[in-house]
């Protein structure tokens, strides 16, 4: 499904420009003959749904999906990401069955609700991001997240903005994504530290992904520096990079996106590891509510000395605060979730806990292309992202 922005949106950075032309969302429905159905959010990309239709369908016809600990599927590296998906809606199937919340079929629970932060700020101005960040914190969560690109001296001040704009305890998470994509304006080791030691004054609570994901070394070094708590993992390929991030201490929080990194199986791996190791976890969500629900289930399934934290994307629905709207991520579900005091209380009926409103399939449709597009200023070039989090970059003319 795609929800078409009205207008483009743009978003001017340190080294080009950022535009948004729609959000896209993938909703995953498994039928039984009994008509008993199970549901789960997917990677919202075309080659994700290629491989459902053709590849894990087949499998999965003729089996029974009480019975989906004992459903062996082998593929493709992607392919058996895809299915860790599709597997979420095989657990939500067979709890719905068994009347029984679906967190109960992932794990043993552990507790009833998990810590959220907020999650939105986009390539604004050092003041925006400070009136943001006293929003969010009004809306009652204890964390904000925001993507900051305003070359070295704006991004500090953006920083003292927010402090000065919130409580000392208040969490300011600075995702630095953009500063390795930003061609020749692409952000140096030696700057990173130098900028991660003054950002130390005003106590971030995490510095997420300043460095090219795939450099480990460099990650190994920026946390062995102190100067700040690290982030990192939404961008790993294979499981092997999470253990060797955390066998390595190369993090202090590990992320992951439980619908395009794996599911619930290799979820539980690296929660194993991150406890062995005495690192946090921390659910990178960046789509529809039901993301955040499924996650949720599962996060609730370790004590929160494990299990931290669950993004929960800020969208301006509704005239709350937040980036730009996307409605789907609200609508996908027929109640909206239950978060207080900035905590998401897990529901404790059938399955997800909460019914799936099916109109969202016709209300909006696929468009096909990526959803948003970074062109950088030196070198000149256009670069796509898709709804594959774990991928950097793809051809701008790939669907």
């Amino acid at each position: 499904m795609s929800y078409v922005l009205p207008e483009p949106v743009t978003l001017k950075f340190w080294g080009g420009e950022r535009t948004i032309l729609k959000r896209d969302a993938m909703l995953i429905r498994l039928s039984t003959d009994s008509g008993l159905r199970g549901y789960a959010p997917g990677p919202a990309h075309m080659s994700a749904v290629d491989t459902i239709r053709n590849v894990i369908k087949p499998h999965l016809i003729g089996k029974n999906p009480l019975y989906f600990e004992q459903i062996q599927f082998s593929g493709t590296l992607q392919e058996e990401k895809i299915y860790g998906a599709v597997e979420i809606a095989l657990m939500d199937l067979a709890s719905r069955y068994e009347e029984c919340p679906l967190s109960s079929r992932i794990g043993e629970p552990k507790r009833n609700n998990i810590q959220l932060y907020g999650s939105a700020g986009m390539y604004m101005s050092p003041s925006g991001f400070g009136e943001e960040a006293a929003a969010i914190a009004d809306m009652g969560f204890p964390a904000y997240k925001m993507r900051t690109a305003l070359g070295p001296e704006k991004d500090l001040e953006t920083l003292e903005s927010m402090r000065k704009s919130t409580s000392r305890d208040f969490g300011l998470m600075v995702d630095a994504h953009t500063w390795w994509r930003m061609g020749d304006k692409s952000y140096s080791e030696a700057t990173i530290l130098d900028l991660a030691r003054s950002m130390s004054t005003w106590n971030p609570y995490w510095l997420e992904e300043p460095l090219p994901p795939e450099n480990h070394d460099a990650y190994r070094s920026l946390r062995s520096s102190r100067v700040v708590p690290v982030a990192t993992g939404e961008h790993e390929q294979e499981e092997s990079g999470f253990m060797d991030l955390i066998e390595t201490q190369a993090t202090d929080y590990v992320q992951m996106d439980v619908c395009c990194q794996g599911g619930v199986s290799m979820a539980n791996r690296i929660f194993d590891a991150v406890e062995k190791a005495g690192l946090k976890f921390a659910f990178h969500s960046w789509g529809t509510n039901l993301e955040v629900l499924a996650a949720a289930h599962l996060g609730i399934c370790r004590p929160e000395s494990v299990v931290e934290w669950l993004e929960y994307p800020c969208y301006a629905n509704q005239g709350r605060p937040g980036m730009y709207p996307f409605p789907l991520a609200d609508e996908i579900l027929k109640a909206p979730l239950d978060i207080r005091n900035g905590r998401l209380e897990v529901p404790k009926e059938p399955g997800l806990g909460i019914e799936i409103d099916e109109s969202v399939i016709d209300r909006y449709p696929f468009q096909p292309g990526p959803w948003s597009f970074f062109k950088l200023d030196s070198p000149p070039e256009t670069i796509a992202v898709t709804g594959d989090h774990s991928i950097k970059w793809v051809d701008p003319d790939s669907g």
